[in-house]
Parts: C-alpha cells; structure tokens; sequence
C-alpha cells in the first residue's frame, strides 16, 4: 500500500466538516441514481462459545459476558426467520455463526450449506459470516447459493493485534481472497471505537481500496462495549468522526453499499439522517444484530419515510 493513497485518504477526512459532507453527497449522487436503502437481517445461527479473543464480542469463550455457546439452529427455524424478514422487508438475509472457520467434510459445515440452500429459495440475497475459510469452503458457500461473504478487518493492520490475538490480520485477508476467487462479493468493513486513532480508521479504510475487486458492501459498525470483554469500558463514538469516516468512505470506495450497522441504537435519528445525507445506504434491519440490540423495524421505516428514502427492491426475483 503506498503513502499517497494513505496521504489522500487523510486529506479527504481532514478538510471542512460541511466541505467533506458535500463532496460525499455529490459523490453518492454521481454513483448512485435513486433514493434506495439496502435492509439487511442478521441472525445468530450458531451463538457463543468462539475459540477467537476478538475483545469486543460478547461470544468469545475467553470472557464471561452471560453469552453462552449454543449448537447450530435447525433449518426450519432458520426459514422461519428468513421468511419473517422477507415479510417486513429485508432484502439481504444475513447468518452469522460464532466459529473460529469452517472446513470442507465437516458436518457442521455440511448442516450450514442446506440452509444455504434452503433460504436461497426465497428470492433473497444470502450472505454468511462463518470466519475463516479454505478455498475449497469458499466454494462450495458458492455453489450452495450464498451471493455474499461478510468477513470485516476490524481495524487497522496495526492496531489489530490489539484486539484479536488468536488470528492474524493476513488471516483475514486470505479469507477475503478466497471469498472472491470463488465468485462471491465481499461486505467487509470494521469497528470504531476500540481505541483506535483517526489514522488507524484510515488505514484500515486504505486496505479496503485496495481490494480487487472492491468490497461490495461496506459496514461503518460503532463499538457497543459489552460487559465482561476487555473493551467494557471504551467511551462512544463522536457521531461528527462517525459521519467524517462515513463521508470518507462513500468518496474511497464511490460503488459499494456503505452500511450504517452496530450502535445505531445510540445514534439520534437527526445523527442517522446526517449519516445518510454524508453517503451511507445501507442499515441492519431487525430488533437484533446476532446478540446486540437494534432500532425495531418500525422505527426504521418510520424514519426512512421522513427522510424520503425507500427500501430497495431485492435483485433476486
């Protein structure tokens, strides 16, 4: 990665708050022809009980944060779930399991591709975060239907050790390329407010431009410090360096979804319409985000009735 890329980037977030608003807007504008907002659905297939120190998440085994592990929800009442999101009107479905990876043979892996399978027939787009994957796993996530692989980096290369100890930055990263060498779009983002400097939130957005191609989807998550984990007592996020990142982002990465994701229960709905306004065009959508709470859908259409913006229309029809 070279300096100027990081340089640029710096000048972007740097310049007059209402400058670099505006510049994201006619960016957004440039990209983007319709007032549309991708809803997403997130749900815990598989909770608690990781083998990952990741310092923020309330499902490692490392920490005692009430979570505990949990098997591998059956398939009818996954559908059950995928259905009631369809009905209120997600567009992407979302599973999430508290693994360290998955591997090809493994019967858990075999269990999670007939949901694949299963939910991929209701007309949705299907997205998994599973952790790490081999080539072959990418694959066969592929071939069971899923259009989209969630894998974030959290933060920056350098703060990253921080955080997480029991995988390598470059770990995910291979997940990444395997991902997209098996022909899925890849929504990948990270984490503010885990310590970080401003400087770190930009060269973990440099890694982001770099990827080739570029994520599909980008998730903007704010930390909700959870009780038990190491980050318990990190302070929110200033929405203004929230609504700046998010600006920067929609300038970097011009094509993706930005996604307004976690601790949007902390955000005023005027500090939600600030973010939409510097670029972002995509929410979780639901009550719940695997263990974390969320706006409950009501309040979400609510909001993006006022704001003049609608649900976008699945492309799998």
């Amino acid at each position: 990665m070279s300096s100027s890329t990081l340089d640029r980037l710096r000048g972007i977030y740097h310049q007059s708050f209402f400058e670099l608003i505006q510049q994201a807007r006619g960016v957004f504008l440039d990209h983007w022809k319709d007032d549309t907002v991708q809803l997403c659905t997130l749900l815990s297939i598989k909770t608690g009980g990781c083998s990952e120190d990741c310092g923020y998440c309330a499902q490692s085994s490392h920490y005692s944060t009430g979570v505990e592990g949990g098997k591998l929800m059956p398939v009818e009442e996954v559908m059950e779930s995928a259905r009631n999101a369809k009905s209120v009107g997600a567009q992407r479905f979302c599973m999430g399991a508290a693994w360290k990876g998955v591997r090809e043979g493994d019967p858990r892996f075999d269990s999670v591709l007939e949901i694949v399978r299963q939910v991929s027939t209701l007309g949705m787009e299907v997205c998994v975060t599973l952790g790490q994957l081999t080539e072959g796993a990418a694959r066969e996530l592929k071939k069971a239907g899923v259009t989209a692989y969630n894998h974030n980096i959290d933060t920056s290369p350098e703060h990253y050790s921080r955080i997480v100890t029991t995988h390598t930055f470059q770990d995910r990263l291979n997940t990444i390329r395997h991902a997209q060498k098996a022909g899925m779009s890849v929504c990948c983002g990270g984490i503010i407010g885990m310590g970080e400097t401003e400087d770190d939130r930009l060269k973990m957005l440099e890694v982001l431009t770099n990827f080739d191609p570029p994520p599909e989807s980008v998730p903007i998550n704010c930390l909700s410090p959870i009780v038990g984990t190491p980050l318990e007592g990190q302070s929110p996020v200033d929405v203004f360096e929230l609504v700046r990142l998010i600006a920067t982002t929609r300038i970097a990465i011009p094509k993706a979804r930005v996604r307004l994701s976690a601790g949007r229960t902390n955000l005023s709905r005027e500090a939600q319409a600030l973010c939409f306004f510097a670029g972002a065009n995509s929410i979780f959508y639901g009550n719940k985000l695997l263990t974390a709470q969320n706006p409950l859908p009501d309040e979400d259409m609510k909001l993006l009735g006022e704001l003049d913006l609608h649900p976008k229309d699945s492309v799998l029809k």
